[in-house]
């Protein structure tokens, strides 16, 4: 697969960042939803910011205030046998039966802004800010997509009671309408479909299973976007292979006359992660035309393969003009970069996959 990556790569930074809060640091701007509105490319920047600690033994967790509109800070000392500080990500309280406790960072969304796709500028101000008692964690990984005049920005929403999906709309990026969660905890990868199909709406999902199963993408049907229906198991983890420990969405499905193009991550169990393509049905989604036997891309570059969490390119968004498809995509949690591929060479993939 031949893949042309920008020059300008990284295409954002975490030092380009200046940080909203005082006293924080930013260590992410990364998997950034894609939007092309009027003459510039839009990226949804996840931007993740950490209060600095002076002491390394102390680790601070951030959490959100509504009441107040402040940020409170907790701190935990390293050598409390209570918690598990192996994941930079995270706390975790050993006594708890998932583990789970504080994030170190809290995400939100900003627009990074470009005219000609390679070289942007990242506004001042936060474009989603934590504004309701599921964002207090924070809020990550923005995907956007067009229908009509309208966007919609769905987006991981974090708390303590876990991680749903959350969806505004909006036509300007500058004011949005709240949508309310569509997908109930724990899930993530959600992409909406461009464009109805038979009178339904259709979106990708990926359940985040704490017992049974694995965590595989399904897909669901909706008559308005907001109720979300008709659940089915899509595209499973494959054993022994690139995608073997767990597969979730992309890019926003792109409309060819094969079929539905659908850019997809997965991960091994090592956490090296990659993307692949499958091919679903026009008229009827649910079902799996063709399925990538190898990835499409690999973490090759030195600003994929080291960062906050190395050998990650995760694919957010693109923007297509004929062949040519332009993916924007997450580097090693931490930057994001830009790439070109052939539309027209991953179709042959799967084609070949299929023989």
């Amino acid at each position: 697969m031949k893949i042309e990556r920008f020059k300008e790569n990284p295409l954002v930074t975490p030092k380009e960042v200046k940080p909203l809060h005082d006293g924080y640091e930013v260590i992410g701007a990364f998997n950034g939803g894609v939007a092309k509105y009027q003459d510039e490319i839009l990226l949804l920047l996840r931007v993740a910011e950490r209060p600095i600690s002076e002491d390394p033994d102390i680790i601070k967790a951030p959490v959100y205030d509504l009441e107040t509109k402040t940020m409170e800070v907790l701190s935990f000392n390293r050598n409390d046998d209570s918690y598990d500080f192996e994941d930079p990500r995270m706390i975790r309280k050993k006594d708890k039966l998932d583990g789970f406790a504080y994030l170190t960072s809290l995400s939100y969304i900003r627009i990074a802004r470009s005219r000609d796709g390679h070289n942007f500028t990242i506004d001042d101000e936060a474009f989603l800010y934590p504004f309701n008692e599921y964002q207090t964690y924070g809020i990550e990984d923005a995907r956007c997509t067009q229908i009509g005049d309208t966007y919609y920005i769905n987006f991981s929403s974090v708390s303590p009671v876990g991680v749903c999906d959350s969806l505004i709309s909006t036509k300007d990026f500058q004011s949005y309408e709240d949508l309310g969660n569509i997908f109930a905890p724990e899930n993530k990868d959600v992409l909406i479909f461009p464009e109805k199909i038979n009178n339904k709406y259709y979106a990708l999902h990926r359940p985040s299973l704490k017992s049974i199963g694995n965590y595989d993408i399904w897909i669901a049907s909706s008559p308005d976007l907001i109720s979300w229906g008709n659940h089915q198991h899509l595209l499973g983890v494959r054993e022994e292979s690139w995608d073997s420990g767990r597969i979730g969405g992309g890019l926003v499905p792109i409309k060819t006359e094969q079929g539905w193009l659908v850019i997809y991550h997965g991960a091994t169990a090592e956490h090296r992660y990659c993307m692949g393509a499958a091919l679903l049905d026009l008229e009827d989604p649910t079902r799996v035309i063709a399925r990538s036997q190898q990835p499409i891309m690999e973490p090759e570059a030195t600003y994929e393969k080291n960062g906050f969490f190395g050998d990650v390119v995760f694919g957010c968004g693109g923007i297509q003009e004929k062949d040519q498809l332009t993916m924007y995509y997450g580097v090693a949690d931490t930057s994001m970069a830009g790439c070109t591929l052939s539309i027209k060479d991953i179709l042959q993939q799967l084609n070949e996959g299929k023989k």
